[in-house]
């Protein structure tokens, strides 16, 4: 799927194909394209788009670079909470006055910048500022990925702070704290990404004054929320002991119990080991009333351990 935007007073306009010789875009953005669009645009445009397994498979330290005086980039852009916060690799290619993207999937960055580019607050002036100003949409996309982690933990926060959790209620929370974990590592690996493309962008000496301090202001904002990131994790790691916590003290619940009977049933055990042995003074040989001596005994020995252990409140 081809988009295709021009300019129109210093705002995006979308067009269609058979319009690129009478309006030139600026940008094109690629959808999983097919063979036939990628040939389109090679004979529109002379541009060949990266393929798929090229996206997926350049090292990390290969990702931005100039050849035959065009200006690649490879950039991961967050996709939502509902597809498990993965993150879709997206190529820029920027020839001439005109900036290329390519990406398998559509991303929630690309899909609020497509919808609201008529309304930018500032004018757009070349394909440059298309580029920086979707690196800035990132930036606040993360952001906002971050605000829902922060009102995530905030649920989880209160159910293990304000109830006793039993071990199901543990697991479901121990759950959601792994995936928030998930989500905020990815916010911050992206916002990692991001800082290195638009430094990147900045050494290469290609952007206007303005861009440049866009590009300084999108800097700063990833500062900021890379200290989000790491307030975040230190939270997940309060919330994940005090999960751990629970689930210890449950535990120990049981084996308190099993501590107790223990202990409560070692008298009556004695109890009946001295009175099994068939020695002739043992009372029973002589006595009458010798086990239901023994057997009352028993019992008091069995009771008088459990009182004891109420009274000191180990049983609660």
């Amino acid at each position: 799927m081809l988009n295709l935007f021009t300019l129109n007073n210093g705002r995006l306009a979308s067009i269609q194909p058979d319009e690129v010789a009478t309006r030139k875009p600026i940008w094109v953005d690629a959808i999983a394209p097919g063979e036939d669009e990628r040939e389109w645009v090679a004979k529109a445009f002379s541009v060949i788009l990266p393929q798929a397994e090229h996206l997926r498979d350049i090292e990390a330290s290969a990702r931005f670079y100039e050849e035959n005086d065009e200006l690649h980039l490879r950039s991961d852009f967050l996709l939502g909470k509902e597809s498990d916060s993965r993150s879709v690799i997206a190529a820029f290619v920027l020839s001439g006055n005109m900036l290329f993207s390519v990406h398998d999937e559509d991303t929630p960055v690309f899909q609020r910048f497509r919808l609201h580019s008529h309304g930018q607050p500032d004018p757009i002036a070349d394909s440059l500022d298309v580029l920086v100003d979707l690196y800035g949409s990132d930036v606040e996309f993360s952001a906002d990925a971050l605000e829902e982690t922060y009102a995530d933990l905030g649920e989880i926060s209160g159910t293990v702070l304000n109830n006793t959790l039993s071990d199901k209620q543990a697991s479901a929370v121990l759950s959601s704290i792994a995936h928030a974990e998930h989500l905020n590592g990815r916010i911050r690996r992206n916002l990692m990404d991001t800082r290195r493309a638009v430094s990147f962008l900045m050494r290469s000496k290609l952007l206007a004054p303005g861009q440049m301090e866009e590009a300084r202001q999108i800097m700063q904002d990833i500062d900021s929320l890379d200290g989000h990131t790491a307030f975040l994790f230190d939270k997940i790691n309060f919330l994940m002991n005090a999960t751990v916590g629970f689930i210890n003290i449950n535990q120990n619940k049981i084996v308190r119990l099993f501590s107790v009977a223990a202990v409560a049933l070692l008298p009556p055990t004695l109890i009946a080991s001295i009175y099994g042995m068939n020695f002739r003074h043992i009372p029973e040989l002589e006595w009458i009333n010798g086990y239901p001596f023994a057997l009352s005994l028993m019992a008091a020995s069995i009771v008088l351990p459990f009182w004891f252990f109420h009274r000191k409140g180990w049983l609660k």
